[in-house]
């Protein structure tokens, strides 16, 4: 989980409203959000029966969470530069035997006219469930990707960019196969759960005979307006997770994250897209919880309260590694896991982190499965993830209290023009 902090979502063009549908046909899709009944308990005469009897709400302006929407066609596909999403689902795919080139283009191409049609707020083409059917866009991203296997399934395997190549192993990973990897990966992100709900739902049912879902993730972020002014996330640890992202505002931002715009991408259907490793990371908070608050500052080497580093100042105040306390000891061990994943202890390396917690349940013995679904975004994994990881291999503080358990890593192409679909430079060209 390295150190560093999301950019600011831009903004994004809120849907405009259309007139309110006539009472007897219902509340319009677009134009209202939050028109759940009011719940009026009933006691019912013959013994004292409990009931709800739910009463239409008044009609209220869609709210400002519920209009935001993000546009489906441009430069980089959506859910990478959008600000963190409330709600996430994570699900890759296997072609099923028999389907290839073929029927991978045919299901990219319903994909991404589902996903252009639900993140403008609009339903499905074709059997709508009318789970999303009174909300609005709630900034809802839907984002595809391509995995190792994907390219020799459908007959393009010298198309397989290097980059793609198979992660090395860690020592701290303890993978399970069944939850890595796959063919095709989706990521769903809304700031409002049933509408990304709805929309994993359609792409499941979009995928029909061609593919198979393989593994899927939930996952959760702090709802929009939940804290007083925007800050970064804080994560299961309780820790302000994400300082140090590299910011569309940095002259280098573009050639960290982004493959280089056509003409000099290898290979060229590459172009503006970018690579993604999904990694579900388990926290051992049982243990992490045993820790004094100041212990745990040890091991991140910021305060847990605001995000400073140890050394003082705010969150955003540079950390002065040399400094020493009065015993002459380091302020921030060496150890300390915001002093290893620091870009300038990594020759450079940096990822932009967009990820989600979760939570499964807890195991028998109470232990709660939850973690964080890391989800990072580099022009090149092996100088991005993979340099930072080995420098966390060999002596993160944090790595006593987590447990890599799945792993995936995934070529995004860039984002489809309009009359186009994901992916098909790669399909057709």
């Amino acid at each position: 989980m390295p150190d560093q902090s999301l950019p600011k979502a831009s903004p994004s063009a809120a849907q405009d409203a259309p007139p309110q549908a006539p009472a007897d046909r219902g509340l319009s899709r677009r134009a209202l959000l939050g028109t759940a009944g009011a719940t009026g308990l009933v006691l019912g005469a013959a013994g004292g029966a409990v009931g709800y009897a739910a009463a239409p709400a008044p009609a209220t302006p869609l709210a400002s969470v519920g209009s935001e929407q993000v546009m489906f066609h441009g430069k980089h596909q959506p859910g990478i530069l959008q600000g963190l999403q409330a709600h996430g689902h994570l699900v890759a795919f296997d072609l099923t035997p028999g389907a290839g080139r073929t029927e991978a283009a045919a299901l990219l191409r319903r994909w991404s006219e589902t996903a252009r049609r639900l993140m403008a707020g609009e339903p499905a083409a074709h059997g709508d469930t009318d789970v999303a059917r009174d909300a609005g866009p709630s900034s809802l991203t839907v984002t595809f990707g391509f995995g190792h296997g994907f390219f020799a399934r459908t007959g393009l395997a010298e198309r397989r960019p290097v980059a793609l190549d198979p992660l090395p192993a860690f020592s701290s990973d303890h993978l399970d196969a069944r939850r890595s990897n796959g063919d095709l990966w989706v990521q769903i992100g809304a700031n409002d759960a049933l509408v990304a709900f709805h929309a994993l739902r359609a792409l499941q049912k979009d995928a029909g005979g061609a593919a198979r879902v393989r593994w899927q993730m939930n996952g959760f972020n702090r709802s929009p307006g939940a804290t007083a002014h925007p800050m970064t996330a804080r994560n299961l640890m309780g820790q302000v997770d994400g300082t140090r992202n590299p910011k569309p505002s940095e002259a280098d931002f573009d050639r960290r994250v982004f493959v280089p715009a056509s003409g000099s991408a290898d290979p060229a259907w590459m172009a503006n897209g970018s690579y993604v490793v999904v990694r579900r990371i388990r926290m051992l908070l049982d243990d992490w919880e045993q820790l004094s608050r100041a212990a745990q500052e040890q091991v991140i080497g910021r305060r847990k309260a605001d995000g400073a580093p140890l050394t003082g100042g705010t969150e955003t105040t540079e950390m002065d590694l040399e400094k020493t306390d009065a015993h002459g000891d380091l302020v921030v061990p060496l150890n300390a896991h915001a002093r290893i994943t620091r870009p300038d202890q990594n020759g450079g390396a940096a990822m932009l982190r967009r990820p989600f917690s979760y939570h499964d349940g807890f195991d028998a013995d109470g232990t709660p499965d939850a973690g964080l679904l890391f989800v990072c975004w580099q022009a090149d994994p092996l100088r991005g993830f993979v340099t930072v990881q080995r420098k966390l291999d060999r002596g993160d503080a944090l790595s006593r209290f987590i447990r890599h358990e799945a792993s995936g890593l995934f070529a995004v192409p860039g984002g489809a023009a309009e009359g186009e679909y994901v992916g098909q430079a790669l399909l057709e060209g």
